[in-house]
């Protein structure tokens, strides 16, 4: 394997190089949607095809089911009061667990027609639910239920639970897949992830600047995946995003400068930042699930309620 940590810049520390990446979880069949609870100090992912929401405790190490079934639960965030907010693909749904463990449908529909398999959910601080629609919950049975598609793209959407209101934000993208927030939340970064579909699609982080009204205007491609595509990413307090690969982390500038990266040898399909000080990075590999502490601390997602 090449050296596990690399860096472009040398004046950009990311990395401590001494501390070496943990697995704290195997036997998973394809782990996605990190999400980190700072109140309970616990980590929630998605293990898509054994349809189960797993946890992971910081404080014992314990790692168990959250909840199984899931609907092949994929992507996960924390809302502003501390609730999960799930992306189901069985269900082509996206979901909220109250604090009582009722559940809440968000978003199953639009225009009187089924989503597709929403994929990953970002929440911003005036509490608007952004989420991805791509294709892959239903074209086949592993990631969820072969079906149908009912829309006629595959959109990224606003969800505004005080008024109920479901709008398409992003409807130019082939496969959109991951999302993040800047840190000053003027601009949403998408992935598209298409190239899985067709070797000619992209595999790329575009860039979206956020309105004053709220519209959107594309403001083009950051960076291309070195190889394979992108899924999952976060962006951190300096507004360096941090991507998974076919080979593990990348860490790009905003404007998609490659700063460094982590070489596990193998896959990383998503991630996030947790720990008390939002500064270990926890990644999604494919069967394992891994942490290391890093140089950079992830937004802090959550507000003052958690």
């Amino acid at each position: 394997m090449s050296t596990l940590y690399e860096t472009t810049n040398p004046k950009i520390r990311l990395f401590l190089g001494h501390e070496v990446p943990e697995t704290i979880y195997s036997g998973a069949k394809w782990n996605e949607g990190p999400a980190y609870f700072p109140a309970q100090q616990a980590l929630i992912w998605s293990d898509i095809p054994n349809g189960r929401l797993m946890r992971y405790d910081e404080l014992t190490g314990s790692v168990g089911v959250l909840r199984q079934p899931s609907n092949h639960a994929n992507g996960n965030t924390v809302d502003r009061l501390g609730r999960l907010v799930t992306c189901e693909h069985g269900a082509r749904r996206v979901t909220r667990t109250e604090h009582d463990g009722s559940v809440t449908v968000l978003a199953d529909a639009y225009g009187g027609k089924k989503l597709n398999s929403p994929n990953d959910v970002v929440v911003k601080s005036d509490g608007t639910i952004w989420f991805s629609d791509p294709t892959y919950g239903i074209d086949g049975d592993y990631f969820g239920n072969k079906a149908q598609k009912e829309q006629p793209g595959s959109y990224v959407y606003r969800y505004d639970p005080a008024s109920g209101a479901l709008d398409p934000v992003i409807t130019t993208m082939i496969q959109p897949n991951g999302l993040a927030f800047s840190a000053d939340e003027s601009r949403i970064y998408v992935v598209d992830s298409s190239k899985t579909d067709d070797p000619s699609n992209p595999a790329e982080i575009r860039c979206f600047d956020i309105g004053a009204d709220g519209s959107l205007t594309d403001r083009g491609t950051v960076c291309e995946a070195p190889v394979g595509v992108f899924d999952g990413f976060r962006i951190d307090e300096d507004d360096r995003m941090w991507a998974g690969t076919a080979t593990g982390v990348s860490c790009y500038s905003s404007e998609g400068e490659l700063l460094g990266s982590i070489n596990l040898g193998g896959i990383v399909i998503n991630l996030t930042f947790g720990g008390p000080k939002r500064n270990i990075l926890y990644m999604c590999g494919a069967t394992e699930l891994f942490r290391v502490h890093v140089r950079a601390r992830g937004q802090n997602l959550y507000g003052d309620a958690v």
